[in-house]
């Protein structure tokens, strides 16, 4: 059995005593942090808050937990995902692993089985293991074609009262965004996002009219005070750049909220010249990058009994490098669109950073599963260490980078409000009677 920590104190005052912490996701490192970026600390809990960050050794008559070094973590933030359609994949699987595939196989399951008990079912079993994994912030994309829009937000917004001192939730709607030229569905989708309290999102492809479309959306968006999240240019057609477009349109409108854009996986088969002008546009509009590296290896450049030729990801080194905020997601889990997952964030930044080359140097790589997503999606008070903060962290084992990233850390300990969580992942089993396909 892996081992873990000894048990967190139970007092309401304790300190986490010879923490090893990435100096970027502290205000303010009560010390020099060494070649990788680590900063060595003790951590003083109380009350469900950190009250003090020092360097390691204080005197103190607390009682105290020593972490030989292991590092401490804030708790994730995971700013895409799709737990409507999770954990779907054993009675609707993806018949060849294409994105056409996903896309089919997902369209007949929703028409037949997306039930409201049954999204309600699939989100709690996908939040239990997130919780569990460590993380404290997640944003759903919900799938809002009508009628399943009168289905999927009511259950979503159950979930987010159920789930509220656990893990905050936020959704986006989903839908292809050639559906906001019928001005009744504009019209309802816009106000069911705003009834939740939710965040306009669709997936842009190449269209004639697309710029009107965009400069619609962002017109109505920002008559309801609504931010937009888009899926991006999810293909391998190097002939499609709908991430400029909205960048575009985004800077000729003023759209004054928010906007990120997912996948964005072509930006990394374009000529040099268009993905400057892009990159440089993206950066201009305010625009923020999420890519979803396990998810788009999976299904970019799939073609049968061949070897991919691509990874299939976004150019988020040089988004960063122009100012652009980038960030790393879950994406789908167990479903067509990715068979595998378990919204493990440890799991996307590790692959992440193999699959990205978020190393050498590696030090600022952990802001992209925390501060990064937290500050993209409006909250900047999650995903970071200070005094002050909720005591909301994960603790490892592992005392550098090498460690932490050789391994799944499945030892590791989740604190809320500054009390050890139980870490018992769900039983598959519990979805059994889900899984029965409908013809």
């Amino acid at each position: 059995m892996a081992r873990g920590f000894a048990a967190v104190p139970r007092e309401r005052r304790y300190v986490l005593a010879g923490a090893t912490v990435p100096a970027v996701l502290l205000d303010a490192p009560p010390g020099t942090p060494d070649s990788d970026g680590l900063v060595a600390a003790d951590l003083t809990i109380a009350d469900g808050a950190i009250a003090r960050i020092d360097p390691p050794g204080r005197r103190t008559r607390l009682p105290k937990l020593d972490l030989d070094r292991g590092m401490v973590w804030p708790c994730f933030v995971d700013m895409h995902t799709h737990i409507d359609k999770g954990h779907i994949w054993p009675r609707r699987p993806n018949p060849d692993g294409t994105f056409d595939g996903a896309l089919a196989a997902v369209a007949a399951d929703r028409a037949a089985t997306w039930s409201a008990d049954d999204v309600a079912r699939r989100m709690d079993f996908a939040l239990r293991a997130a919780y569990a994994h460590g993380t404290g912030l997640l944003r759903t994309h919900l799938d809002s074609q009508p009628p399943q829009h009168k289905i999927s937000w009511p259950v979503f917004a159950e979930m987010r009262e159920r789930w509220a001192d656990r893990i905050d939730l936020q959704a986006v709607s989903l839908f292809a965004v050639d559906a906001f030229r019928d001005e009744a569905f504009a019209a309802d989708i816009v106000a069911t996002v705003a009834a939740y309290g939710g965040t306009l999102g669709g997936v842009t492809f190449t269209v004639p009219d697309l710029d009107r479309i965009l400069r619609r959306m962002m017109e109505m968006a920002a008559g309801a005070g609504l931010d937009l999240d888009f899926h991006v240019d999810e293909t391998g057609d190097p002939s499609v750049n709908t991430l400029l477009a909205i960048a575009e349109a985004k800077l000729a409108t003023g759209f004054p909220g928010r906007i990120v854009a997912g996948h964005c996986c072509t930006l990394s088969l374009h000529g040099e010249a268009e993905t400057a002008e892009t990159i440089a546009r993206v950066a201009e509009a305010g625009i923020a990058v999420v890519s979803l590296p396990m998810c788009n290896m999976y299904l970019q450049d799939r073609i049968g009994g061949r070897t991919p030729r691509w990874r299939g990801v976004t150019l988020l080194n040089e988004l960063n490098a122009a100012g652009v905020p980038v960030a790393v997601a879950s994406d789908n889990t167990r479903d067509p669109f990715y068979a595998y997952g378990d919204l493990d964030m440890l799991e996307v930044y590790r692959e992440a950073v193999r699959i990205l080359h978020l190393d050498h140097p590696v030090a600022a790589s952990p802001t992209v599963v925390t501060r990064s997503p937290a500050a993209i999606v409006g909250r900047p008070d999650r995903g970071i260490i200070a005094a002050g903060a909720a005591a909301d962290l994960v603790l490892f084992r592992a005392r550098t980078f090498t460690e932490l990233l050789a391994r799944p850390q499945a030892d590791r300990t989740v604190i809320r409000s500054g009390k050890a969580i139980d870490r018992r992942l769900p039983d598959y089993r519990e979805l059994d009677d889900l899984m029965e396909a409908t013809p």
